[in-house]
């Protein structure tokens, strides 16, 4: 497990590229037959991907000074997106189907979790966040086709998106973990602008459905002391509360994005119009 620090603001002022790169972005998600798992002390989030070939992969139990707990979701609920091809999620014995770009929320207290691809070749992955968990929800997939959609902006501010809510109180009750998909439209490069920042919550913004040759240019910093991370396909992003996040990329991509913090209302955030920053 990988585990990163909390950071004053001031400090990251300090960092040039490769130092951004390690405090902020997780560079590999994914390996095949395998976990990753990479621990935040910002709002205590854990974040990872699961990639099973032809055998199921079991999570392992995770005890001692890693959670201090028993099992990994004795005290936490998760959520995943699966990225990767058709796959299954079972949990304490029940079966989950989980197609291509559909979720799985599981609530606290869940002890085992066994991961499985339809097939091999066109194998399952699983993108993941877990919060700290104070009661237990129950387990339940979430399609695309039931996620909430809302399409923003517009093709002459390059920004034509369609936001799907998964894991939000309209959808489904969580504790605090909050998770959607954002997919851009062909033309379209920016995934929000203007910015904004969450001073009740931290953000994660995993980048994928890009192409070998593209890149995403992400945005971080407070909004008068802006820097950016060069991000490429399957990489991800941990944005502190003070910091802005938004991205331009090279052509249209798709992201999930992550929540965890004191509230769940999508809305709640602080905006920053282009003319302050800096």
């Amino acid at each position: 497990m990988d585990t990163r620090q909390g950071m004053h603001s001031d400090h990251a002022l300090q960092l040039d590229s490769a130092g951004l790169r390690r405090e902020f972005l997780i560079e590999s998600l994914f390996e095949p037959d395998r976990y990753t798992m990479t621990y935040s002390h910002i709002d205590r989030i854990v974040i990872g991907g699961v990639m099973p070939l032809a055998a199921p992969l079991a999570w392992p139990d995770a005890r001692g000074q890693a959670f201090g707990v028993g099992y990994f979701l004795e005290r936490r609920e998760l959520g995943l997106i699966n990225v990767g091809g058709a796959g299954t999620v079972e949990v304490d014995g029940v079966r989950y189907d989980v197609g291509p770009r559909d979720a799985l929320y599981v609530g606290r207290g869940a002890r085992r979790l066994v991961f499985a691809s339809l097939d091999a070749a066109a194998p399952a992955q699983f993108y993941y966040n877990s919060t700290p968990a104070h009661a237990s929800h129950p387990t339940r997939t979430i399609t695309r086709q039931q996620a909430s959609p809302q399409t923003l902006g517009d093709s002459a501010s390059g920004n034509r998106r369609t936001i799907y809510k998964y894991i939000l109180p309209d959808v489904l009750p969580t504790c605090q973990l909050v998770m959607g998909l954002t997919q851009l439209e062909a033309g379209s490069l920016w995934n929000t602008m203007p910015c904004h920042t969450h001073e009740r919550r931290m953000e994660v913004y995993f980048y994928f459905d890009l192409a070998p040759d593209a890149a995403v240019f992400h945005m971080m910093g407070r909004p008068q002391e802006t820097r950016h991370l060069l991000v490429h396909d399957r990489q991800a992003v941990i944005s502190p509360s003070w910091s802005i996040h938004a991205g331009v990329g090279t052509r249209a991509y798709s992201f999930i994005w992550g929540m965890a913090g004191e509230n769940q209302v999508f809305d709640d955030m602080d905006a920053v119009a282009i003319s302050e920053l800096r």
